[in-house]
């Protein structure tokens, strides 16, 4: 077994249903944490509930959904009727979205990207405040390489903008929160193994703002490939755990040195 480094703890995930975020739950029930599965499939997120407690651990799944403030005040609402503490929010969850030029994008589409993955961390953040601040604990942010090393994702301006974003209001809220002894930091992956382009919705026009560019082989110098969400899971458990207890206000790009080949 490995050391319980956060044991007795609460650990809340939104998007723990695959990629990033099983990973992550995983490791954090591993781990020794009691974990709270936010998602909008209950299908998806009661797999993984199964699988750590298959391995002796300890789950509970919410449906909720990152796009839906009232769905993440209600799941906090909920844990802290069975709990008396929050220790641990991964705010994972997220879309790529739409995939178009600037000038044919939707604002609808625009909108929709904007307030899942950026909104949907500001609600998360905000509605688990007043279950940490009493005895501290870590916030977690998925952004990406994308909008913060990279900007040659062509037809990505709003996912790209939500990324900056998310970095941003993670610095805000380190200041803010410190005072609570409450963390907060920014996991930015590159390209990882998981299902999220599979909401990704390029449009029929991208074509034609695309500017060819020639890389060496291979998309990671380190890995020559994809990484795999379990790789990205050990930084997300390291800056959980008590052992990144000076690091907040933080950015780690988890991406092989992908993002400097291709900055």
């Amino acid at each position: 077994m490995p050391e319980q480094r956060l044991e007795g703890q609460i650990a809340v995930v939104t998007g723990g249903g695959s990629g990033i975020g099983k990973a992550s739950a995983l490791a954090f029930a591993e781990h020794g944490a009691k974990v709270y599965l936010l998602d909008f499939s209950a299908e998806h997120a009661n797999e993984t509930k199964n699988q750590i407690e298959q391995k002796g651990g300890t789950a509970a799944v919410i449906e909720s959904d990152i796009s839906k403030p009232e769905t993440l005040e209600q799941a906090f609402r909920q844990i802290a009727e069975q709990e008396d503490r929050v220790d641990v929010v991964f705010a994972n969850a997220g879309i790529n979205g739409t995939m178009a030029p600037i000038e044919t994008m939707e604002i609808d589409e625009w909108d929709r990207t904007i307030n899942t993955d950026l909104r949907g961390t500001f609600a998360t953040v905000k509605y688990a405040i007043p279950h940490m601040k009493k005895q501290g604990g870590s916030i977690i942010i998925t952004s990406s390489i994308n909008g913060n090393r990279v900007f040659s994702g062509f037809g990505f301006s709003a996912y790209s903008s939500s990324k900056a974003g998310q970095v941003a209001f993670m610095k805000m809220a380190a200041l803010e929160l410190a005072q609570y002894k409450i963390r907060v930091n920014a996991i930015c992956p590159g390209a990882i193994k998981t299902h999220i382009n599979e909401r990704t919705y390029p449009s029929d026009d991208l074509k034609e703002i695309v500017i060819p560019v020639e890389y060496p082989e291979g998309s990671q110098p380190l890995e020559n490939g994809p990484g795999s969400p379990e790789q990205v899971a050990q930084v997300v458990l390291f800056l959980a755990s008590g052992e990144s207890s000076h690091v907040t206000g933080t950015e780690i790009y988890v991406d092989g040195a992908e993002s400097l080949l291709r900055g």
